[in-house]
């Protein structure tokens, strides 16, 4: 069950000539997919690209009638290994996965597939999670493109030049057989507009024909020595061939801007934010009329030695735009303009930062000093934005704050069944001490931050367990902790980590943390999920397979929240006189994929007048002794403080917010922990029965005897 439903938008999908599609940017490029003739498209989520995934898989119907296949990868290496379908045969491909991590997994796959080249068009959609709103390191997919020599698509971030960028990539991949990546940062995604669309083109060639007439060419396999061969047909016939296709298709654009003497170069995907500067600083306005001419790079990879020149020839000097470092376009530019003894100068990385987004008040700050390097006339009579405006003194507060406001930072979700596993990790090393903690991507990397301050490393999808491979010595009595998610576990960790243990007998111990779905992508479905799926195999077992590989001591946890049990689990595996590799499984199913499932089932019960129970957890005030151990235990958003009620206490008192979905964690750990008895659970029940109401009939009158007899008893000792 993904995050977001496509079901209603994919109909959009079915759209033919003549009609103008509404929608979002990730919609937009399926449905480019299906009017390019596509025959197969295969991926691995991951942001910002996850909900093209979730299309695919909505659409899966429209998909099959146009004899697509379409089908979610193991992994991103398992997606790219997929367009070897194209290497052959006439056949379109597309891919998709998030860079640049995923394109790191896919690095040796993409090599070959490269290196021999392709018959039919190769595509690659990255999502190019690059900036600080990205989780992973910032790094970018252009290096992929000059190492292997594929060619690299930026378009500008609107919905006909993706539409139209991605069946001209088919066609580029065609003429010059080789794959072409199309990056799309997280705005391209996700924007909304319009296109006029054309009807969806089921494959003149299809899977069915490549399969029964097999084609086979020794020399497109990447074996010498046809791989040197490979090397100089990039050069003298794939580049040559893509960069007239370039030109003669004008992927590249110019905007004139008037006859100025200087001008800007940009990667197409910084379209947007360069044209909002130039609107802010007058020399520009939305609809893209610019008053400096621009050079629009929609293919960042091959430059065009020949419009760059073009461009260039008579100017001044001209300012280029490209996000990220290295300067990887910056340098090339300058090498074509210096063989060609062009004395234009370039501006780039001095007048804009080497590393970091380039958001709109970066970029105006880099145009602002090259127009007034060049041409400060343009800037007359026109007040610079408040962003460009010197820092006004800051006002001397009225009232001075005392003490430090906490940050907060990210952690796991309300009832998250990851939180009491990193609870029992703290319970057994206030025992046993600490333990080296080798993390692994997903929602559980959240356990390094506080309250659990858990974790050393972290180096890759599915990789926990070999991020601890060099500690297995005998040297020292303590076994190292290791944490993989069941995404991970499915992605390489089995391999990579719980195969390699096995083979070099590990003695540490792995903590695979199963909730049912790969559950930081949006929770969609993998092979351990429990949901029946009609399109892919589920409710395989994580245990079975570690056992598999050759692992004897197997525990399994089927209720995580059970803080004891995980907390005497650990124990017992960091303390058994057994020898060898040990593999703890902790199921619960994702909490946020659960309230998506059960939320609505309890709403139409409700509505239907059924009975339906809600689990609620809360402290009573007057037992807590405001020692707070059940926050810095659990993390838990919906347990917090509020003012002590007793006047002659001035601790406060920990309380659970109304967002508690239930999960009893907080319970858990004040039994498991020894901590005070002040949790109580309340069932919250909508439509209740005659039963119901009847016990509450009852127990108000009791409750509220005992109640006044306490008072009554608190006042006589006051006195």
């Amino acid at each position: 069950m993904a995050e977001r439903s496509f079901k209603k938008e994919v109909e959009k999908l079915r759209l033919g000539a003549g009609q103008e599609f509404h929608g979002e940017g990730i919609l937009a490029v399926t449905k480019a997919l299906l009017q390019s003739g596509v025959s197969y498209v295969a991926g691995y989520q991951g942001a910002p690209i996850s909900h093209l995934m979730d299309v695919l898989t909505d659409a899966t119907g429209i998909l099959e009638s146009l004899g697509v296949h379409f089908e979610h990868s193991a992994s991103e290496a398992t997606a790219a290994a997929t367009l070897a379908a194209s290497v052959n045969y006439p056949l379109r491909g597309a891919i998709t996965f998030k860079s640049t991590v995923g394109t790191n997994v896919a690095s040796d796959a993409l090599a070959n597939l490269a290196s021999g080249g392709v018959t039919g068009g190769a595509l690659i959609i990255v999502g190019e999670d690059y900036g600080e709103g990205s989780s992973i390191m910032q790094e970018r997919s252009h290096a992929f493109a000059m190492k292997s020599q594929m060619w690299l698509l930026d378009p500008r971030p609107n919905l006909p030049s993706i539409v139209r960028t991605i069946e001209e990539g088919f066609a580029l991949s065609e003429a010059s057989n080789t794959p072409v990546m199309l990056e799309l940062r997280i705005r391209a995604c996700h924007v909304y507009g319009r296109f006029m669309a054309k009807d969806n083109v089921r494959p003149q060639f299809t899977l069915k024909d490549a399969m029964e007439k097999p084609v086979r060419d020794v020399t497109r396999i990447v074996l010498p020595p046809a791989s040197f061969l490979h090397e100089q047909e990039k050069i003298q016939k794939r580049w040559p061939a893509a960069q007239e296709f370039i030109k003669a298709r004008g992927l590249n654009e110019f905007v004139a801007g008037g006859a100025r003497d200087f001008g800007i170069l940009l990667q197409g995907g910084m379209y947007n934010t360069v044209i909002r500067a130039l609107e802010l600083l007058g020399l520009g306005d939305i609809f893209g009329n610019s008053r400096v001419p621009l050079y629009i790079m929609n293919v960042t990879y091959p430059l065009i030695d020949e419009e760059v020149k073009r461009f260039c020839i008579g100017k001044r000097a001209v300012l280029v735009i490209e996000e990220g470092q290295p300067d990887f376009i910056e340098q090339n530019l300058n090498t074509i303009l210096r063989r060609a003894d062009i004395q234009t100068r370039l501006h780039g990385k001095d007048l804009l930062p080497m590393a970091g987004e380039y958001t709109a008040p970066v970029i105006m700050k880099g145009i602002l000093q090259f127009v007034r390097n060049y041409a400060p006339h343009l800037l007359e009579g026109h007040s610079l934005p408040g962003v460009l405006q010197p820092a006004a003194q800051k006002p001397v507060p009225v009232q001075k704050v005392e003490g430090e406001v906490h940050p907060r930072p990210p952690s796991f979700c309300t009832g998250c069944p990851e939180r009491p596993i990193f609870t029992a990790m703290k319970l057994v090393e206030r025992e046993l001490g600490q333990h080296h903690v080798s993390c692994d991507i997903g929602c559980h990397l959240f356990s390094i931050l506080p309250p659990f301050n858990l974790g050393a490393t972290t180096m890759g999808y599915g990789l926990g367990w070999a991020g601890a491979a060099a500690f297995n010595t005998s040297e020292s009595q303590k076994r190292t902790i290791s944490i993989m998610g069941d995404g991970g576990f499915w992605h390489n960790g089995l391999t990579s980590g719980v195969g390699n243990a096995v083979f070099n007998k590990n003695d540490g111990v792995l903590v695979i943390i199963d909730n049912a779905y790969t559950a930081a992508t949006g929770g969609q479905d993998i092979l351990s999920s429990q949901a029946d799926n009609r399109n892919r195999t589920t409710k395989l077992s994580i245990a079975e397979a570690v056992r598999g590989v050759g692992v004897k001591w197997v525990r399994t946890v089927t209720r995580t929240y059970d803080v004891a049990r995980m907390r005497d689990l650990l124990k017992e595996a960091l303390t058994t006189a057994e020898k060898g590799p040990k593999v703890i499984v902790a199921q619960s199913e994702c909490t946020l994929n659960r309230q998506r499932r059960v939320k609505p089932l309890m709403k139409k019960l409700a509505e239907q007048g059924k009975r339906v129970v809600r689990e609620r957890f809360g402290v009573d005030a007057d037992m807590c002794t405001g020692d707070h151990s059940c926050i810095r235990l659990s993390g838990c958003p919906s347990l917090t403080i509020q003012p002590n009620p007793d006047p002659l206490r001035k601790d406060p008192v920990a309380t659970v917010l109304d967002s508690c979905v239930g999960c009893g964690l907080c319970g858990e750990v004040a039994h498991a922990a020894v901590l005070c008895p002040s949790f109580y659970r309340a069932d919250v029940v909508t439509n209740p029965s005659w039963w119901d109401r009847s016990k509450n009939s009852f127990a108000r009158p009791v409750i509220a005897f005992l109640q006044h007899r306490l008072d009554k008893r608190l006042v006589e000792n006051a006195a």
